[in-house]
């Protein structure tokens, strides 16, 4: 989990893939670095990200088989929300009580 800026979205062939500098890290399953990109597996514009806009985004690490891929994956249906005062109370909060 982590707030991001989106910089920039390209799509890759049946995939969008969107540049994002990671502000704040919440729960870190595995590290990130000041910029990464950020895999959607579709290129249908959901969720809707746009460009210069911060998010909340919960992503996973995908590594293949061959483990030759080794990316971060924001899944259909992945949490991507914008990102506002009221979740930077909730994120703050929440942190407190673990």
């Amino acid at each position: 989990v982590f707030q991001g800026r989106i910089l920039a979205q390209r799509f890759v062939g049946q995939e969008t893939r969107y540049e994002v500098e990671v502000q704040t890290l919440y729960r870190r399953r595995f590290p990130l670095v000041s910029r990464e990109y950020l895999w959607v597996p579709n290129t249908c514009g959901c969720p809707p990200l746009r460009e210069g806009h911060r998010y909340l985004l919960m992503a996973r690490r995908h590594v293949n088989h061959e483990h030759t891929l080794n990316r971060i994956l924001l899944q259909d249906g992945g949490y991507a929300r914008p990102w506002t005062p009221r979740e930077e109370r909730l994120v703050r909060d929440a942190a407190r009580h673990c």
